[in-house]
């Protein structure tokens, strides 16, 4: 009899454990369109935007979402520190593939924001890659202005427009 306890419990525990990793508060975008995120700052800033933790395994609170200046391609400070986090999970997981979504406001043309889309994502592709990672795991694709994350013509908006994002 104890030893049917003891599996319930054990059971229960693991279940609740699991649950509590499954939740979610909502969108961090839905409540953005007004201010940039907290933790963004100009160049490259970054961002614990709503992206699948299923892909990457590293803590939920590491940002996997980096944000540009306009007409930018440059990682700041706090994104590299973010990246590094990622890159000593991927060389320890070298099995994992990640794909980095480059993003464009809509100001420029259609052409050169796909240019600029894949700067990004590439800037952050480097950065790992410096870092130890295998290039061979990591995709870059742009969206250009194709795909924003906020609707609006506006500073708010394009500022969360900028971005790439790691999924």
């Amino acid at each position: 009899m104890n030893t049917q306890l003891l599996k319930y419990g054990a059971m229960v525990t693991f279940v609740a454990a699991l649950l509590s990793g499954c939740s979610t508060t909502g969108s961090d975008e839905e409540s953005a369109a007004t201010s940039m995120p907290s933790q963004s700052v100009s160049t490259g800033s970054v961002s614990t935007g709503d992206v699948s933790g299923s892909t990457l395994g590293t803590d939920s609170a590491v940002p996997r979402v980096f944000y540009f200046e306009f007409d930018k391609a440059v990682l700041n400070a706090e994104a590299r520190a973010a990246l590094r986090l990622h890159g000593e999970w991927l060389r320890a997981h070298s099995g994992v593939n990640i794909r980095l979504e480059g993003h464009a406001d809509e100001r420029g043309t259609r052409e050169y924001n796909m240019a600029l889309g894949e700067r990004r994502a590439n800037s952050v592709r480097d950065f790992l890659v410096q870092e130890g990672v295998n290039g061979v795991v990591i995709e870059v694709i742009s969206y250009g202005e194709e795909s924003p994350a906020a609707m609006g013509s506006n500073d708010a908006s394009w500022s969360l427009n900028r971005r790439v994002e790691m999924k």
